[in-house]
């Protein structure tokens, strides 16, 4: 049985930002553009980055001449995100299951899946709440996942990652709820070492749907690539929705 808490450890240890080195900035910062291109919000929106890592979506939303807010659990990524912080752009380690600014923010971001982490649905009930009560009447949710089916049918089941004299090997499989990711690692000579069994909740637009609705959002609209291209359930790489906060 993998830690049920293996995000909190894993976010925080050097071979994290190692292994996800080569993450694309630019096709990152092209989301948020084409995203922003799409919402048009108002000048000096407050904007919500749940899950911010090292601020990099963050700071382009900063960019662009909003007030953002960025919330990271680990306490690693938010001090590395801190060196971007000036007038309208902060970060807080804050645990996304846990209240938060309440009826601040025009829009919430979630990005790259950096959601479905946890081991039971009330907690990821509670992350939604949260997201949920931190926005204005009206405002909006965005969320970047994967696309289960997708995933499901192209699951690339072993893979091989270099880092300078470090080797990672890579193990993906999947049941009924989960994918998961087993992670080892080499250095030089040494001898192969487990460092973490990453996994993720087999989410559909269905189940959001209902998880959002609980909360008080309502699904506006669903794109299924980073050109918000439309959702297909079987073809899309993506799952992005925009939400609404309504009736609360």
């Amino acid at each position: 049985m993998p830690n049920s808490n293996w995000y909190i450890d894993w976010f925080d240890s050097p071979y994290y930002d190692q292994l996800y080195k080569n993450r694309d900035d630019a096709e990152a910062f092209s989301l948020i553009d084409t995203v922003i291109n799409h919402l048009m919000p108002p000048a000096n929106s407050r904007v919500l980055d749940v899950a911010c890592g090292k601020g990099r979506h963050s700071k382009a939303l900063a960019d662009k001449g909003f007030d953002v807010t960025g919330i990271d659990i680990s306490f690693e990524q938010v001090m590395a995100a801190s060196l971007l912080q000036k007038e309208y752009l902060r970060f807080y380690q804050h645990d996304m299951r846990l209240p938060f600014w309440i009826n601040y923010y025009d829009y919430a971001f979630n990005m790259f899946t950096s959601f479905g982490y946890f081991r039971t649905q009330r907690e990821h009930d509670n992350a939604i709440r949260t997201i949920a009560t931190s926005l204005k009447p009206n405002g909006l949710f965005v969320m970047d996942y994967l696309n289960v089916h997708f995933e499901e049918a192209n699951l690339l089941k072993a893979e091989v990652k270099q880092h300078n004299d470090t080797t990672f090997y890579l193990a993906k499989w999947h049941d009924d709820d989960f994918f998961y990711k087993q992670i080892q690692v080499q250095e030089k000579l040494m001898a192969l070492k487990h460092l973490y069994t990453e996994r993720v909740a087999k989410f559909t637009l269905g189940i959001f749907t209902e998880m959002f609705a609980y909360q008080g959002l309502q699904i506006k609209e669903v794109f299924g690539d980073y050109m918000l291209g439309h959702y297909d359930i079987n073809k899309s790489p993506r799952l992005i929705m925009i939400a609404k906060k309504v009736g609360f």
